[in-house]
Order: C-alpha cells, then sequence, then structure tokens
C-alpha cells in the first residue's frame, strides 16, 4: 500500500514528524521532488534532527530510504547527513538512489545566489540552495543525471559544453569567475565516488515493493501553496508538491497511491515572500513564534524567522483540494493553549466582495482577510492521548476547522514527539 504525506499550505506545517511517526509502520519511504532548500524537524528517542534531503523515515532499522528521481539531489549534503546522524548513534540507514535524479552542481548554488543579489528588492527569497537553477537546467535538458556519472566520455565532453553555456551568464550577466571543465569533471567524479554504492534503478524496486504488498510512504517537501502550478506563482518553488507528483518523483503508477494524508498547522506560518492573507505582526506575531513549534518558528534549513498568521480556512481547503486529501493531520494545537481567543480566518475580501475560494495570484494580493474568533481553552494539552480527553473548547476549534475546511481530521498533533499524538474517528 502506498501513503503520501504532503503539506496543505506554505510549508513547515510538520510533515516530517508526522513522517518519522508513520514510518514505524513502513518498509519503505521515499522522497520524491525538491532538494535540500527546506527541513524537517523531527524529534524522536535519538534527539532532535533538522532533515533536508534525507526520507524522515531513516531512524528506523527496519526501513529503507529512496531518494526518488524527482529529487534535486545535493550529492555532499546528502552525506553529511548520513554521518551526521550516525554520529549521534542512529544506525546507518538503508538508502537507495535513484539512477534517473538529476544532481545539484556547484554551480547551481552560485547561480542561485547571483541571481538573487542581482534582483536586490525584487528578489524571490531563495534559501540559495540552487533549486531554482538546477530545476532550469533539468528542463532545458543540461542536467547531469546520476546515470551520466558512470559514462566517461560522454561526461568530458559534456562538462566542456555546460561550461561554455554557463560561462556567457557569468561573463556578462554576473560580472564573476567563468567555470572551468577540469573542475568541474573533477567535481562529477567525486560525486560519483561518495554516491555509485547507492544507485540502482528505484522505480523497478518499487515495482516489485508494491507487488509484494509492501508498505511505502511517499514524502513531499513544502505545501500546495508552494506548487509551481497551483500555489501562489511566482513567490512557488520549483518542483511539484502535490501528492499527484509523488507517482512521477517516485515512478510508480498514480492508482497505487490509496491514501494522502494532508498536514495542516492550528495556526498558520512561512518562510519566504508572498501572499499570505491571514498573517500577523509586530507583538501578537512575535508571541506566536516564539512559542510555536518545538524551539519557535524558524526554518529548519535557513533559520530565518518564519511569518506568523491565524488559520487560514480558505488557503488550508483550497491546499487539501488540490492534494486530494483523505486524511488531515492537525499539527502543533498545543501552541494555541496561551490565547483568551483564537482568530480563525474563514473568507477573504477581495475588491469589496466576499469569497470563501482561493484566487489566483493576482487578485490575493488584494485579499483581506474576514475573521471570526473563537473562545480559548487556556491550558497545557501535551500529553493528552484520547481526544475526548481534551478541553471542550479545544474540541470545538477543531471541529470548527474540519466543519470549514471540508476533510475529516483523523490525526491531531498536540507536543514535538513521536507520541505526542491522538488518533481521532477510530483511525
Amino acid at each position: 500500500m502506498v501513503n503520501a504525506i504532503v503539506g496543505a499550505n506554505w510549508g513547515d506545517e510538520g510533515k516530517g514528524k508526522i513522517t518519522d511517526m508513520l514510518a514505524k509502520e513502513a518498509d519503505i519511504i521515499v522522497r520524491f521532488q525538491g532538494g535540500a532548500n527546506a527541513g524537517h524537524t523531527i524529534v524522536n528517542d535519538y534527539g532532535k534532527f533538522a532533515l533536508h534531503t534525507l526520507p524522515s523515515g531513516v531512524f528506523y532499522d527496519h526501513t529503507t530510504s529512496i531518494i526518488g528521481n524527482g529529487v534535486a539531489l545535493n550529492i555532499p549534503v546528502l552525506f553529511e547527513e548520513i554521518q551526521s546522524i550516525v554520529d549521534r548513534g542512529v544506525p546507518r540507514p538503508k538508502i537507495l538512489v535513484s539512477d534517473r535524479a538529476q544532481m545539484v552542481m556547484s554551480y547551481h548554488i552560485l547561480f542561485d545566489q547571483y541571481e538573487e543579489e542581482r534582483l536586490g528588492g525584487k528578489s524571490f527569497g531563495s534559501t540559495k540552495s540552487g533549486i531554482a537553477p538546477f530545476y532550469s537546467d533539468k528542463y532545458t535538458k543540461i542536467g547531469f543525471q546520476v546515470s551520466e556519472l558512470f559514462e566517461e566520455e560522454a561526461l568530458k565532453e559534456k562538462a566542456e559544453r555546460i561550461c561554455e553555456t554557463k560561462n556567457v551568464l557569468l561573463e556578462h550577466l554576473y560580472h564573476k569567475p567563468l567555470l572551468k571543465p577540469e573542475d568541474l569533471l573533477k567535481e562529477l567524479k567525486e560525486y560519483r565516488t561518495m554516491v555509485e554504492p547507492y544507485v540502482c534503478d528505484t522505480s523497478a524496486y518499487l515495482w516489485e515493493a508494491v507487488n509484494a504488498g509492501k508498505n511505502i510512504l511517499l514524502e513531499g517537501q513544502l505545501g500546495s501553496l508552494k506548487d509551481p502550478d497551483h500555489g501562489i506563482y511566482p513567490m512557488v518553488t520549483s518542483s511539484s508538491t502535490l501528492a499527484a507528483y509523488g507517482a512521477i518523483g517516485a515512478g510508480i503508477a498514480p492508482y497505487e497511491i490509496k491514501k494522502i494524508i494532508t498536514v495542516c498547522k492550528a495556526y498558520s506560518s512561512a518562510v519566504g515572500a508572498g501572499a499570505f492573507v491571514s498573517e500577523i505582526f509586530g507583538e501578537e506575531a512575535d508571541e506566536l513564534r516564539r512559542r510555536g513549534g518545538d524551539g519557535g518558528e524558524y526554518g529548519a534549513t535557513t533559520g530565518r524567522p518564519r511569518r506568523m498568521g491565524w488559520f487560514d480556512v480558505v488557503a488550508s481547503r483550497y491546499g487539501c483540494r488540490i492534494q486530494g486529501t483523505t486524511d488531515v493531520a492537525f499539527t502543533v494545537l498545543d501552541v494555541l493553549g496561551y490565547l483568551d481567543e483564537i482568530p480563525v480566518c474563514t473568507a477573504y475580501e477581495i475588491d469589496g466582495k466576499i469569497t470563501t475560494e482561493f484566487p489566483a495570484t493576482a487578485k490575493l494580493e488584494k485579499a483581506k482577510p474576514v475573521l471570526e474568533t473563537l473562545p480559548g481553552w487556556k491550558c497545557d494539552i501535551r500529553g493528552i492521548r484520547k481526544y475526548e480527553e481534551l478541553p471542550e473548547n479545544c474540541r470545538k476549534y477543531i471541529e470548527f476547522v474540519e466543519e470549514k475546511i471540508g476533510f475529516p481530521i483523523t490525526m491531531i498533533s498536540n507536543g514535538p514527539g513521536r507520541e505526542d499524538i491522538i488518533y481521532r474517528n477510530g483511525k
């Protein structure tokens, strides 16, 4: 059985924890898109970790972790990450890397930095991890696929060709040092040495696993609103963040994905630029940021303070719909325990009209939040394991959100640890 775990909003919803938790029953966990530009924070018996490329199920010794063909693979980051968890007592994970995955090269990271620098105040708020230049090269068909590392002569010829192309931009647009083919070839050979033991046809491996009835988790990065087609374009990422892309990015049949668990925060947060209708500012935002997550709302990769907001019904319903949600995992609910009243954004006002539909960016930029206020529960709910033991106002908040978004909330996370979870509706 194949299940996907994806985000409903701007990313940072708590997918890492849900994946880590559900991986206990899984045989294989697959990262199917994105790169080391966003992270998943996980708290378990080994400690607190921020993973960037490794799937969030690597902490179990019975699982196999796959880097799918849809991933932007930064090989040095992957291996630093493996070593960093092993150094902290985690058994060395079983990793497989798709021979069709493409590699983030050092020049992708440089181009990302140079372009953000060139754009200045009009930049996209990139993490400068090389992701946009990487995917640009992939779709203009000048990227390096892992399988190409093992074709010596072709690799040498391609390295020379890439340098010619890139050096035009480096010289005339960015006025930066030029690339040398010999340096690029050396980098590629180093990557080959590192990755060779792990490379295989992961799509064929997953085909066999599906036919053998294995439990497979697809782990997405970021969330619906960062999808390049369906998100807040152009302030989006460069790969599809939707469960539907899981089939492509892992190399499996779309009909095999049986359950789509969409992770949704009990309030809103976002890293980077772009429309964010329910955003709050000043002391109110600082307080929520400080209390949020585990140790505060700061990006797992960049450390940047996240932008904060109240729960956005319009964005979340849309985010769940576009994912094809079967189950909602509602996270960081415990954080809201300090509030007397909890505002919820239930609609948008655009040009004097009220709407509950999430619009494309041009209209979204003009949207103002329509807020409803619910009573808070004013206590700590960590440690509670049964839904009926939650305070009445807390249950009312969950049920209000569930009714408004129109998708079943079957998991409630009320703390950072693996065991801080409440299963609901008998699921």
